[in-house]
């Protein structure tokens, strides 16, 4: 399989929150959606695909300057660069998509004052629409893209049978349901802003934003929504988001004995960590052996390049949250590599809205992780996935606690489900 890019375009739209949404590094209030359309060859067929993601600068740039308009530019920018000279940017020449993917990425990794991250985002939604185009082009998914085996010359490296069989290995049956998750802020008051939400949807899985200045404070406030949860009438799934706010592996350690002596039932709830130090693991390494053998503790933010690898086995992280907005063929390999390697996965969110939403479900459905998926446009930026109801509902408004894709077969990565302009 080898498909020819023709062209590509983007569009933005700016996607007001519902409600805003509090990281370490600031308040998200709106995001810049990045909307793009590529179009490809695949022997004699020609196909369209979409891709989308928000820019969120604050989780991929989160450096005080420049300011966040400046921020939001520069990513436009790179955006509009890379959909002028999509072709070049993937290598020139007709590839497996796959190919074509980490080609881009190898491109926008070259150094450059926007960090690596804040590159890996603009690039994801050509990288998905590339993939989606060509399944449109072939009638197919974009799983099945690895039946047949193939060198793909920029991850082979990486595999002891070769990158396909590897993926192959990875990939299984999708399933057409997974457990929703609702985020709760440090400071989000329960009764009034999450029962609510549980309540209506059924929702049993918590990402918990914790602040990372005071473990005890952290595990009071693990308990408490805990607690809360189990009298609603659920029975509770929890992670901890800490983005990047612990200063060490001891923080944590120190934070998990708290919580274990202060409600172990909590404590028993809690099924893994997400990227707790600061995201450069190079820069400030950490042994994560005694945590992780307490709760998977997984790296995301800090995971930019294939190239750290390595790195993740030696400082014993227990796995990799994997996310969608670092590009489709870069979440591929990392998902192979860690299960080859007996590393674990989680699926992570960047509160995709509409076809990121719909891609984040694929490659749940049809990679096993912890945590199922975790998408949050339903919560945050629900005015986004307006124009896909009530057609997919089953997706963007979850009932039971579980997000379903099951109304139509998806070709590429879902852009044929609903039609919008």
């Amino acid at each position: 399989m080898k498909t020819t890019i023709l062209n590509a375009s983007v569009e933005f739209i700016e996607q007001p929150f519902l409600q805003p949404l509090q990281l370490s590094s600031g308040l998200i209030t709106k995001a810049t959606e990045a909307r793009v359309r590529v179009r490809v060859r695949v022997g004699e067929e020609e196909g369209e695909g979409r891709g989308s993601i928000y820019l969120s600068d604050l989780w991929a740039w989160p450096s005080p300057t420049p300011d966040r308009e400046a921020k939001d530019a520069a990513m436009r920018a790179l955006c509009q660069k890379i959909a002028s000279d999509l072709p070049a940017f993937c290598g020139g020449e007709a590839a497996h998509p796959l190919e074509l993917g980490l080609r881009l990425h190898h491109s926008i990794s070259q150094p450059d004052e926007v960090p690596l991250l804040a590159r890996s985002v603009c690039a994801s939604p050509f990288d998905a629409a590339i993939h989606d185009a060509t399944g449109q082009a072939l009638g197919q998914s974009a799983f099945r893209f690895y039946e047949s085996d193939t060198a793909i010359p920029s991850a082979d490296q990486w595999f002891s049978q070769g990158t396909i069989s590897a993926i192959r290995q990875t990939l299984r049956p999708p399933v057409d349901q997974l457990d929703a998750w609702l985020i709760v802020g440090a400071n989000d008051d329960l009764e009034e802003k999450v029962r609510p939400a549980v309540e209506k949807t059924g929702i049993h899985c918590f990402k918990l934003k914790t602040l990372a200045k005071d473990n005890a404070a952290d595990a009071a406030r693990t308990a408490e929504v805990f607690q809360a949860a189990r009298r609603w009438g659920a029975t509770p799934v929890i992670s901890i988001d800490s983005n990047e706010g612990n200063p060490n592996a001891a923080s944590v350690l120190d934070y998990l004995e708290r919580l274990e002596a202060l409600d172990p039932d909590a404590y028993a709830a809690l099924s893994y960590l997400e990227q707790p130090p600061a995201r450069d693991i190079l820069a400030a390494p950490q042994d994560w052996s005694t945590v992780s053998q307490r709760r998977p503790v997984m790296l995301d933010e800090g995971l930019t390049s294939l190239d750290l690898l390595p790195t993740v086995k030696e400082q014993h992280w227990t796995g990799l949250a994997l996310k969608t907005c670092k590009g489709h063929s870069f979440t591929l390999i990392a998902a192979a590599w860690a299960r080859e390697n007996g590393l674990q996965l989680s699926l992570q969110d960047l509160t995709n809205p509409g076809y990121s939403a719909i891609h984040s479900f694929l490659v749940g459905a049809h990679i096993a992780t912890l945590n199922g998926v975790e998408l949050n446009s339903p919560q945050y930026t629900p005015a986004a996935n307006e124009p896909w109801l009530p057609t997919l509902s089953g997706l963007f408004e979850p009932r039971q606690g579980v997000h379903q894709l099951k109304s139509a077969s998806p070709i590429g990565l879902g852009s044929n489900l609903v039609s919008i302009s």
